[in-house]
């Protein structure tokens, strides 16, 4: 699991500079994808160590939690983008909407790691 945590770290990291290149590099929080990027790989890479592997992969699932439940609005928002409706910042909304897919899904696999993992331990 610290290959797909460090895989989802990259991703957010070209999520967050790809965000902030096209609003023109004028707003920093378009960086924010790339600062839980940044974290993401951290525990990741702190995973790889057998006595960090517990506390890390519990931060990374964690961190994307917060990523998720940070971002569902712009999900939300994204709908009605799709919809053909209008929002103020389409770039953001389709940003924090990609960010909260990314999230979930880490968040669903961290949740199904920690299941196999209790499942293997001996009884």
């Amino acid at each position: 699991m610290s290959n797909v945590t460090i895989a989802f770290g990259v991703i957010l990291i070209a999520l967050g500079l790809a965000g902030y290149v096209a609003t023109g590099q004028e707003s920093p929080t378009a960086l924010i994808p790339a600062a839980f990027g940044v974290l993401l790989l951290i525990c990741g890479v702190l995973a790889r160590k057998e006595h960090l592997r517990k506390h890390a992969m519990h931060a990374a699932a964690a961190l994307g939690l917060l990523g998720f439940l940070g971002t569902a609005r712009g999900l939300v928002q994204a709908f009605a983008l799709l919809g053909g409706g209008t929002v103020e910042r389409p770039a953001a909304v389709t940003s924090q909407a990609v960010m909260a897919v990314l999230s979930l899904i880490f968040v669903v696999l961290c949740v199904k790691s920690f299941i196999d993992a209790r499942r293997a331990r001996p009884a």
